[in-house]
């Protein structure tokens, strides 16, 4: 089921990304589509601050990667993995960054660009889909579980089957 949601402030963003982690497990990886400068990265601090990943969360173009340090809900250790793909040029680059070590760990891996992994999308996952709306402080945000029926043992047995 789509969740649609409106925003019409950074602030109001950041909430909703908030209140969004609280459903995430180990394990979840969310991709974020949308535009340049429609608030993907800010939605990502909103998520990493739910963990208490309160470190400077930027967007990693250059570098591709950023692991923040948080505290899962029963305060232990929880690495939450950014992952900027807006840069990368093919399957190849994905593959040396560890993307496996990523999508099927036991951590949280947001993925900004995840168009960029095309068939290496997990089958269960978050899409969360950020647009513009009628002004320039309006963002409409979409979110979506992908492959609900699978349990993450499933996508392990079909990840492994490839």
């Amino acid at each position: 089921m789509r969740e649609e949601h409106s925003t019409s402030s950074e602030q109001e963003t950041l909430e909703l990304a908030r209140s969004f982690a609280q459903r995430l497990e180990r394990g979840d990886v969310v991709a974020l589509w949308g535009e340049l400068g429609t608030g993907k990265t800010r939605f990502v601090k909103g998520v990493c601050e739910a963990f208490g990943a309160n470190h400077h969360v930027s967007s990693p173009s250059f570098i591709i990667l950023n692991r923040y340090e948080g505290r899962d809900p029963v305060k232990r250790e929880l690495f939450v993995y950014h992952l900027d793909l807006y840069r990368v040029k093919s399957t190849e680059e994905i593959y040396d960054i560890g993307y496996e070590e990523f999508i099927f760990g036991d951590d949280i891996t947001l993925v900004e660009w995840a168009e960029q992994l095309g068939d290496l999308l997990p089958p269960r996952r978050y899409d969360v889909r950020i647009a513009h709306g009628e002004t320039d402080c309006e963002r409409r945000i979409s979110i979506e579980l992908i492959g609900a029926s699978g349990t993450r043992s499933e996508t392990e047995k079909v990840r492994t089957s490839q």
